[in-house]
């Protein structure tokens, strides 16, 4: 058994889960412009997935310290965390990959707002346009959530249901493994 998460309101990363108002709206690209514009106002961390991609808070959680993590150590696959957040959700180093696994499209129905304190993702909703939807988030790894996340039918089969989320989480850890896609690390970058 895994050990308990820390209460919500001690975490320095907030999540909620959201819908449209109205199917369509606002669009991805009005969700992205939004993301951007946030971006440019703070420091903190700010990103939105589909919700059917996370499977749980230990999902976004384990995501988001291994990103910590790597950008301790010097080792950045991306300039913008949110984006570099996607990979170790999608488990993928490739963005284009992740993002059509946990990205948002204009059919997306659910959410997952993802904020680090000082902001709060509730009160981000309004600027995207979105409502909470306790329904969104959290809710426990199901086949949907693993089948967009590449984690085969063979795999699910070599553990019981209840342990889904160890396959999720595995996954997220494997992108530590894996140097980042076509840059340097801090410590191994050519010198000249």
């Amino acid at each position: 058994m895994p050990p308990p998460l820390p209460p919500p309101e001690e975490r320095s990363l907030r999540v909620v889960g959201a819908r449209r108002r109205t199917p369509g709206v606002p669009s991805r690209e009005t969700v992205v412009r939004t993301l951007r514009e946030i971006a440019e106002g703070s420091p903190a961390l700010v990103a939105v997935f589909d919700a059917r991609a996370i499977a749980g808070e230990r999902h976004l959680l384990s995501a988001w310290a291994h990103l910590g993590r790597a950008r301790a150590r010097g080792e950045t696959r991306l300039r913008d965390r949110g984006a570099e957040l996607a990979l170790y959700v999608a488990g993928d180093d490739q963005l284009p990959r992740a993002l059509g696994k946990v990205g948002i499209g204009d059919a997306t129905e659910q959410f997952v707002v993802v904020a680090e304190r000082p902001l709060d993702p509730a009160e981000l909703l309004p600027r995207f346009g979105l409502e909470a939807d306790a329904s969104a988030y959290p809710r426990s790894p199901d086949e949907a959530a693993l089948d967009r996340l590449g984690i085969s039918t063979i795999e699910r089969a070599t553990v019981p249901r209840d342990r889904w989320e160890a396959l999720v989480l595995e996954r997220v850890a494997m992108l530590d493994l894996s140097a980042p896609a076509g840059r340097a690390t801090g410590a191994s970058a050519p010198k000249g």
